[in-house]
């Protein structure tokens, strides 16, 4: 089951693009957006970090254009975090890396972080 306490708007549009595009990967990966929000993507185990988005906008600009330099960016300006094994997240980070979302995918993707 899925923990979807206090989704509403935005942060389900943001959940449910989460689950789309890093669903397929097979990690276990939790998110907490900026209200709170916390999206699990992947198999039910243990999740050994977090990433959390503080904004709104933090998040729609690192998954418009998501590059490892932005993300970096990010995490140096407070934008996001990092709790839990950081090890582990750059070991998913390298996997992220090699994601190839399709273009129907990444249109889709683009919809829902336009809208307001």
């Amino acid at each position: 089951m899925r923990y979807r306490e206090g989704m509403h708007g935005a942060s389900q549009r943001a959940g449910n693009l989460l689950r789309r595009t890093f669903g397929s990967l097979g990690l276990s990966i939790e998110f907490r957006l900026w209200d709170g929000t916390r999206v699990r993507v992947g198999p039910e185990e243990e999740r050994p970090f977090v990433v959390v988005f503080r904004s709104r906008r933090a998040f729609r600009r690192l998954l418009l254009r998501p590059t490892p330099l932005r993300f970096g960016e990010a995490f140096i300006d407070g934008e996001i975090d990092i709790e839990g094994d950081v090890f582990a997240a750059m070991a998913a980070a390298q996997r992220i890396e090699g994601l190839r979302p399709t273009l129907g995918s990444r249109l889709s993707a683009l919809a829902d972080l336009v809208r307001p």
